[in-house]
């Protein structure tokens, strides 16, 4: 009985120890998606009437990697064309990107 506790007690450190040990790769700001869309949206020149702005924008990949905007749901034009502007047709660097699957993302735009 006590060899049996001290093999469990082994494998579980060995499985602990062997799962900390694994690195995967750190997600950044910088290399999600979300991360790149916020880049590209994040300076604009527009005076704002209220605290924030939103939008639901839908978009595609191309077979190219590139960005294409399907549709922005919004009360504000200015929003729907800076946000058309900004991001149609730009390339973002991904592993996590499927060639026509359509993505939803909300953006909120502060002052």
């Amino acid at each position: 009985m006590k060899k049996l506790k001290t093999v469990s007690v082994a494998l579980a450190l060995f499985a602990t120890m062997s799962a900390f040990a694994t690195k995967g790769k750190k997600v950044t700001k910088e290399n999600n998606l979300t991360g790149q869309i916020y880049e590209l949206l994040k300076e604009h020149e527009f005076k704002l009437d209220s605290e924030e702005l939103t939008a639901e924008v839908r978009f595609i990949f191309n077979e190219e990697g590139e960005l294409v905007v399907l549709s922005v749901k919004t009360d504000h034009d200015i929003v729907e064309g800076f946000v058309k502007n900004r991001l149609n047709y730009k390339k973002v660097q991904s592993e996590e990107i499927v060639p026509g699957r359509v993505y939803e993302l909300p953006v909120r735009i502060t002052a």
